[in-house]
């Protein structure tokens, strides 16, 4: 499977909250780096992670562009998180089901056909503003 197409996988399992599907596109010692937060190591750390966001937000990505480099070994995609904010999340404002639109993107490693990195950006500063923190 070509990286794009792994990343495509990636993203549709995201969006349909097909989590088995998604935790199946990782490689066990898959590297998490939190857009402006911690990196995780693990599949478990990553599924834990994933676990935490679904509580909290309900999310759907479109405007997706997938890039990939000719080895097949690194990928970026650039889309657009449309979101609802369902629970309150430490450290951020109050959940109160408020909706946002936010630009973001992420940077992956493939290897043998999985992720094995995921780096993710997006402007948490836009994002609070939309949530009215």
């Amino acid at each position: 499977m070509h990286a794009s197409d792994i990343i495509r996988a990636y993203y549709d399992a995201f969006n349909a909250q097909d989590m088995d599907a998604f935790l199946a596109l990782l490689t066990d010692d898959v590297v998490h780096d939190i857009n402006q937060g911690e990196r995780q190591e693990g599949k478990a750390a990553f599924a834990k992670f994933m676990e935490h966001m679904n509580r909290c937000y309900k999310e759907n990505l479109t405007d997706m562009v997938i890039m990939a480099s000719e080895t097949g070994t690194r990928a970026a995609a650039e889309f657009i998180v449309n979101g609802e904010y369902l629970a309150t999340d430490e450290g951020l404002p109050e959940a109160k089901g408020q909706t946002y639109r936010l630009p973001a993107g992420a940077f992956f490693d493939i290897r043998d056909g999985k992720v094995a990195r995921v780096t993710n950006y997006y402007n948490l500063n836009d994002w609070i503003t939309q949530v009215g923190g």
